[in-house]
């Protein structure tokens, strides 16, 4: 494992700098006891049994047979002095140490007798050391055996503290990065088996949006439902519409501390049935019916269903509605979690290359004009053209840098949790126009409900590309951009009033094709056309069949009803479209 391998790699230097001490003690203590010439044979004997776990501490033969001959020199340098006065005894603690850190470690490759070797090299080297060492008593004279036997057992309890304290220090450092590196391994075997199983699911979709639209589908064919939508949890413990079947325009309640039914069932996770109404544009008695969507004892969302017949939802169309929508609950939240982590990774993809850029590439082009500033201050009068090429290289280097900002911001905008879509298109609409130029013309309706952050997200990625390439590739003037959400209708449309689609260039319509797999992937159309009399219309629609009924024709960017409400702006009256009914639009 490559945590032992580092594990390994720190342990090196302190195990060389451990040896280093014991063997300068034990040559002080040979010097003052045995002379130097005796304390110099042995200390250099010692080094050589010394070199395999310096220079090879990880190889699996010659590690343990240095730490062996380690011990072997100490037992025999330590009889060959009559075992007293026992100078070598210190240098156990190295050998002991270094072959319990190497047996603490798990095995990587070890099979058969390479790991058997790892694990009994700590009790065999003790095993060497006290035979020798103890063999060695008779020889001692009466006197001083007892002084021996102490000698050597100190020797012996040191060495076997420092092994125990080297194994527990490895067995901890590596439970440490284990325990740092389990939820990472377990994220990583769930993603894979999430993977694989998303392979393996009948239409290879995890879409919450076309599943919410299966469970409508099959709600709306309970007799008596007129009206049906499905709500699933969002942030600010709002509800956002997944999706829904009507004939008209309804606007339901995505706020469960407002409406009772909706509570009660999240709640309780049991249909909930009454008269009170799901949504606030239902006028008149009703019979509604909320069901909960339940996975392994969690809501996931609520199958909201109306009816203009007060007495339409008796007992029978419940059992009906459950029956409909059975199995259905584990399909909807596996799909929201799917989305939740696909989103999670995307944004925090964006975040590091927005990091990487403002701290790589933006601070070298950044200092590169500073180059050239510099390079232009010190020229001779009479460089007049070498002066026009750096002046319009610092002119190339300014267009880089202003574009690396643009990329920044956009890699860095988000739909805020309380601002909205709407208010999100429309800050990045304001600050790219000001800083481009462009006149920009903001329409804006949005109600009080939300569409699923990652149908936010993508809708907002598909007008930052349009507006972008209104910026760099049209060379327009004036910027329209209007910005419809009725969940689950949402329509987004910007204008340019630049040169048009045969003015593309090849990055522009490669944006193009980026703005179409984004509306593809949630499930939108994308529509591309000219603008009369000159420039582009970029629209995006999320379920055109469920648009609110229109309330009056919607004019056209550069009309003469665009024009009226950009006067009414500049006299200080609210500029209002009159397909919006009144809504805060801009």
């Amino acid at each position: 494992m490559g945590e032992e391998a580092a594990l390994e790699r720190q342990w090196r230097l302190p195990a060389v700098a451990l040896r280093g001490v014991l063997f300068a003690l034990v040559a002080v203590f040979g010097w003052a006891s045995v002379g130097l010439a005796d304390a110099a044979t042995w200390c250099g004997i010692l080094a050589l049994a010394a070199l395999p776990g310096v220079v090879l501490p990880r190889h699996r033969l010659l590690a343990p047979a240095g730490r062996l001959a380690e011990v072997v020199v100490v037992v025999l340098g330590t009889l060959a002095t009559d075992g007293l006065p026992a100078w070598m005894l210190p240098y156990l603690i190295a050998p002991f140490a270094a072959a319990a850190f190497d047996a603490a470690g798990q095995a990587t490759g070890d099979e058969g007798r390479y790991a058997r070797l790892r694990t009994w090299g700590p009790p065999a080297l003790v095993a060497v050391a006290a035979i020798g060492l103890v063999a060695q008593t008779p020889r001692v004279p009466a006197y001083d055996r007892g002084t021996y036997v102490t000698t050597v057992g100190v020797a012996l309890a040191f060495g076997l503290a420092s092994a125990v304290g080297a194994w527990w220090l490895r067995r901890s450092r590596s439970s440490d990065l284990h325990h740092s590196q389990l939820p990472y391994a377990e994220a990583a075997a769930l993603l894979t088996q999430l993977r694989v199983v998303a392979r393996q699911l009948p239409g290879s979709t995890l879409d919450p949006g076309g599943i919410a639209t299966e469970i409508v589908d099959a709600a709306s064919r309970i007799p008596g439902v007129e009206r049906a939508a499905v709500l699933s949890a969002a942030s600010g413990r709002r509800l956002v519409v997944l999706a829904q079947h009507a004939d008209e325009r309804v606007d339901w309640e995505t706020s469960p501390q407002l409406n009772s039914l909706l509570a009660d069932a999240w709640a309780g996770q049991k249909p909930q049935g009454g008269q009170v109404p799901l949504s606030r544009s239902t006028q008149g008695p009703v019979a509604s019916l909320v069901i909960p969507l339940v996975a392994e004892g969690r809501t996931v969302g609520l199958i909201a269903i109306e009816s203009d017949d007060p007495a339409a939802f008796g007992p029978e169309t419940i059992a009906a509605a459950e029956e409909h929508t059975k199995g259905t609950a584990l399909r909807l939240e596996t799909a929201l979690l799917f989305e939740d982590v696909r989103s999670m990774a995307t944004t925090e993809e964006r975040q590091r290359l927005a990091r990487e850029i403002h701290d790589g590439i933006a601070q070298e082009l950044a200092m590169l004009g500073y180059g050239i500033d510099n390079a232009m201050a010190i020229l001779p009068p009479e460089a007049g053209e070498a002066e026009s090429e750096l002046a319009d290289l610092r002119s190339e280097v300014t267009r880089l840098v202003t574009e690396l900002r643009f990329s920044l911001f956009e890699l860095r905008s988000n739909v805020d949790r309380q601002g909205g879509l709407a208010s999100a298109i429309a800050d990045y609409a304001r600050t790219v126009g000001a800083s481009a130029g462009l006149r920009v013309h903001l329409s804006l309706d949005e109600g009080g409900a939300r569409l699923p952050a990652s149908t936010e997200a993508e809708l907002l990625r598909i007008a930052q590309e349009a507006i972008t390439n209104a910026r760099k590739h049209a060379r327009a003037e004036n910027l329209w951009v209007t910005c419809e959400v009725d969940p689950p209708y949402t329509r987004i449309e910007v204008t340019d009033d630049g040169q048009g689609l045969s003015g593309e260039a090849a990055e522009g319509r490669y944006g193009l094709a980026i703005m179409s797999e984004r509306a593809e992937r949630i499930r939108g159309s994308l529509e591309i056309r000219p603008h009369q009399p000159h420039g582009t219309t970029v629209a995006v629609v999320l379920n055109a069949g469920a648009r609110p009924t229109p309330r009056a024709e919607t004019p056209r960017p550069g009309s003469a009803a665009w024009a009226a409400a950009d006067r009414a702006a500049r006299t200080g009256q609210p500029a209002r479209r009159p397909d919006l009914g009144g809504r805060g639009s801009q």
